[in-house]
């Protein structure tokens, strides 16, 4: 699988507000036993993934958007993205990186929000 698929179609999925079409999205790009950390949570399997993202979506009342081309190594990839209310307002920016398995479904995923601190 295309890793740039791979990456538009999870970016996809955190835009997505119906269950079923956001789990179609994360068939495809995620691992079924594939594992999403972010400060606030860990979450482990696709489905789990699909209902934590659904959750996210109705508490924020936002959406996700990419803000970077994804870039990779070997099997990692980066990219960039923020979550913005429904005016459009950036509420959290964040940074991802991806580990792909074999099949070219992220296997592992670390979030990180906002950028870090520079060094003093």
């Amino acid at each position: 699988m295309d890793w740039q698929q791979t990456i538009a179609d999870y970016g996809a999925a955190w835009q997505q507000a119906d269950q079923g079409q956001r789990l179609d999205l994360l068939t495809k790009c995620f691992a079924t036993d594939g594992v999403y950390v972010d400060p606030t949570a860990e979450v482990n399997g696709r489905s789990n993934l699909c209902d934590h993202i659904g959750e996210v979506l109705q508490s924020s009342g936002g959406r996700v958007e990419l803000t970077s081309n994804p870039n990779n190594h070997h099997d990692v990839v980066h990219f960039t993205w923020h979550m913005v209310d429904p005016d459009g307002t950036v509420m959290v920016t964040g940074h991802d990186f991806v580990r792909l398995d074999k099949q070219g479904k992220i296997s592992h995923l670390a979030g990180f929000f906002g950028d870090p601190a520079p060094l003093s």
